[in-house]
């Protein structure tokens, strides 16, 4: 799956890197062999080739310091420093030699552990040569001394690099094997030496000359199997000769013929006639084998050079050559993909909304014009680039047919609302007569009850419009309280009576929000109750703020999760276009609308009684504060020439408390109402309780205009229209005889009849709790 979303240059690239690690694969194979050939000769020339001189001068030394343990004779002394001088002179040119970088040009760690040993040996020789300049050492430590570092040097040696061919390497080995013979030959030299120079052999030096011997003879007879037929030859030769032969009846005579603490068969310079040319003889053989392998190795030296050149050349050459090729045909395929890419992406990006657009403006869209073919050529690419142009002018056609069909039903829905909505207004129209005309509490109750229905189905036959995109036919010309807005919102949900409306600030709404904002007042408030207990009080605040005007709808109910309330509020902040499946949240869409039109910021949030908090941010410029003009508190102002009674709250009416004989009732549009019949302490079953007080917004019906308001008029918080009922009161009687005329009224009975009404007026203001213009009879 991973390489279906790999773009086509990296898989090219992909491709060429693959190609390119298999060529360098070819080259290092071939350059390890040239390398390595580098490594063996740098390490022959800076390592071996300087440890030659300073390993025999060791042995020497090693030889001389144990006859001088022997005989401490000032003819042996001499020789022993002559010794010492030359070692010194060949350690300091091999520390030299193997301090630079160019010794161990491979960064072997191994082989730099083991020289690095030889110079710490050489550093402490030091220490052993006082030892034998003072006779504190016998001549067993003193040899052991020497040959712990010589055998440093074959460990050296052993880690140094061969060619590949494993022939010349098994035969580089042996020769390594037959050098090592040399050594113990060395080391019999040394023990019997300085045996030669005290007088005697002791049992210790008899025995340690047989395991060296034994040693020898077995390294050596093992090695010589292992040699090439030419070096057999030569070894054949050698070890046959007189001089390996007297070396040979020398060594089994001390073995057979001495005691331990006699003196050895031999004297000094019979062992040294016999010993030198055996050594003498023995390296000849080890250096002619040298030369051999360096004589074969050059072939193969030559031919690493050649296939080197071979692999790094040609193949360096194929490589290039196929990353040109694959660059310029990529070049030409990613052009093509690229043009049908940016056609694809113009087509999503840019095409297709603006078709929308003009589809949403009503205009006529011509497909082949917004769709015109593209040239990809004839090959496979250009076969997709054909396809790609049918799929465009049918994804343009497409988007035509559904715009027109939304646009059909989207005209279907507003032609249904309308209808829906006049014969809802005119129904409203009727219900008014009917009101007005009706005396009886209970009949009057029942067609409040209608009243209130109706207004419901009034904002439903509205969503359908804001749902299309319509604008709803409420409108005011005038500012109303929000008081007013907040009851209006309330009295157009069912459960109007759960609504408790705190006292709010004075402030009004521009008369063309208001509709809207009891729209969506409404459908929060309803929502509200909705998902939540029935037991349960729906509270509605209000505040000014900085920004404008803010009220907050809280709930007791369950509440909302945080994922839901994400998605709610990501809903209402940005509302999607419209689909015609079904939507379970077709109020917060509705909200979205209506907060969009006019820059209403809604927002929910959890609340603290855990149910859920909507917060309506009102903006400034639809809000009208009190300074903007004379505002008159809706619930402030006389009825019928009388101030308004405070609404009963439901509690009171539950608890038998008698409303007052005259009360304000706003049918389709007041939250609240307590409907009683006079002189009843309690509601009866027809009988609808609300929380709110009265003064709750009433629309203007849409075939009543507003009265104009003249440009120098101020404008003014006006509150919505009211209507008052009181009781039927009974005709009065004539009057039997006419009634006596009035006394005239003195100044002061006036002044206090004033007092009176204005400290009366107060009283009901205080009591009532909201601003309101000056109430007038709906029509």
């Amino acid at each position: 799956m991973g390489s279906r979303s790999t773009n086509l240059r990296a898989k090219i690239a992909a491709l060429l890197v693959s190609l390119a690690c298999l060529w360098a694969f070819a080259a290092w194979v071939t350059l390890r062999e040239g390398l390595n050939l580098f490594w063996v000769q740098s390490h022959n020339s800076n390592i071996y080739q300087p440890s030659e001189p300073l390993l025999r001068d060791l042995q020497t030394e090693r030889r001389l310091s144990t006859a001088y343990l022997g005989d401490p004779s000032d003819r042996q002394r001499q020789d022993l420093s002559a010794a010492r001088q030359s070692t010194d002179q060949a350690s300091a040119a091999f520390k030299q030699s193997v301090q630079g970088w160019q010794a161990d040009p491979s960064g072997d760690v191994e082989l730099r552990r083991r020289v690095d040993k030889i110079v710490a040996g050489l550093d402490g020789l030091a220490a052993t040569r006082a030892s034998i300049d003072a006779r504190t050492i016998d001549r067993a430590d003193a040899a052991n001394s020497f040959t712990g570092l010589v055998a440093s040097f074959f460990e050296v040696y052993d880690s140094l690099g061969g060619l590949d061919d494993k022939g010349i390497s098994a035969d580089a080995a042996s020769l390594i094997r037959l050098n090592q013979t040399w050594e113990l030959i060395s080391q019999e030299d040394a023990l019997l030496t300085g045996a030669l120079a005290a007088g005697s052999l002791t049992a210790d030096d008899h025995a340690r000359f047989v395991q060296i011997v034994g040693a020898q003879r077995f390294l050596a007879g093992d090695t010589a199997v292992r040699l090439s037929s030419a070096d057999q030859v030569r070894y054949n030769e050698m070890s046959s000769g007189k001089s390996f032969t007297s070396l040979r009846a020398v060594e089994d005579h001390v073995i057979r013929d001495t005691r331990p603490g006699a003196k050895p068969p031999t004297t000094k310079d019979e062992w040294r006639a016999t010993v030198d040319p055996a050594l003498v003889d023995l390296h000849n053989v080890v250096v002619v084998g040298g030369k051999d392998i360096v004589d074969r190795s050059t072939p193969v030296a030559i031919w690493v050079f050649v296939r080197l050149l071979l692999a790094a050349g040609l193949g360096l050459g194929a490589v290039v050559a196929s990353i040109v090729i694959s660059i310029t045909t990529a070049r030409k395929l990613l052009a093509q993909l690229v043009r049908l890419r940016d056609a694809a992406n113009d087509l999503a990006n840019v095409r297709l909304p603006a078709v929308m657009d003009k589809l949403r403006r009503g205009e006529r869209v011509d497909v082949r014009a917004e769709a015109p073919p593209l040239e990809f050529g004839s090959d496979e690419i250009g076969q997709v680039g054909q396809a790609f142009n049918a799929v465009q002018e049918n994804a343009i056609r497409a988007a035509v047919e559904q715009a027109e069909l939304r646009n059909s039903v989207r005209d279907v829905f507003v032609s249904i609302a309308r209808r829906s909505q006049g014969l809802i207004h005119r129904q409203l129209k009727m219900l008014d007569a009917m009101e007005r005309e009706e005396t009886d509490a209970a009949d009057l109750d029942a067609l409040f009850r209608v009243d209130h229905l109706a207004t419901r189905m009034r904002r439903h036959a509205e969503n359908l419009i804001v749902l299309s995109g319509g604008t709803p036919g409420r409108a005011w010309r005038r500012p109303v309280p929000m008081i007013d807005v907040i009851r209006a919102a309330t009295a157009e949900i069912e459960d109007y009576a759960r609504v408790n409306v705190a006292s709010v600030p004075s402030a009004g709404v521009i008369g063309r929000a208001v509709g809207d904002v009891i729209h969506l007042l409404a459908e929060l408030v309803e929502n509200a109750t909705s998902f939540s207990p029935p037991h349960t009080v729906v509270q509605i605040g209000g505040q000014v703020v900085s920004n404008g005007y803010v009220v907050e709808i809280e709930d007791r109910g369950l509440g909302m999760g945080d994922a839901a309330l994400a998605a709610a509020n990501e809903q209402v902040r940005n509302p999607p276009e419209f689909q015609l499946s079904g939507n379970i949240r077709l109020g917060l869409f509705v909200v979205g609308r209506l907060a969009e039109r006019h820059d209403i910021r809604v927002h929910l949030r959890r609340s603290p009684y855990g149910g859920t908090t909507a917060i309506v941010l009102i903006p400034s410029a639809l809000i009208v504060s009190q300074s903007d003009g004379a505002t008159v508190p809706a619930d402030e102002a006389p009825v019928n020439g009388s101030a308004a009674a405070p609404m009963v709250p439901a509690q009171q009416a539950a608890q038998g408390i008698e409303p007052p004989p005259s009360y304000v009732r706003e049918p389709r549009h007041a939250a609240v109402a307590v409907m009683s019949r006079p002189g009843e302490g309690e509601p009866t079953d027809n009988s609808v309780v609300g929380r709110a007080e009265p003064g709750a917004a009433a629309a203007v019906p849409l075939d009543t205009p507003e009265p104009a308001v003249e440009p120098s008029q101020p404008r003014q918080v006006t509150g919505l229209p009211r209507r008052s009922r009181k009781p039927v009161q009974p005709l009065p009687e004539p009057p039997a005889a006419p009634p006596a005329a009035a006394p005239p009224v003195s100044p002061e009975r006036a002044r206090a009849r004033m007092s009176a009404f204005q400290q009366g007026s107060q009283q009901a203001r205080q009591a009532g709790g909201g601003p309101a213009g000056p109430p007038t009879e709906q029509s």
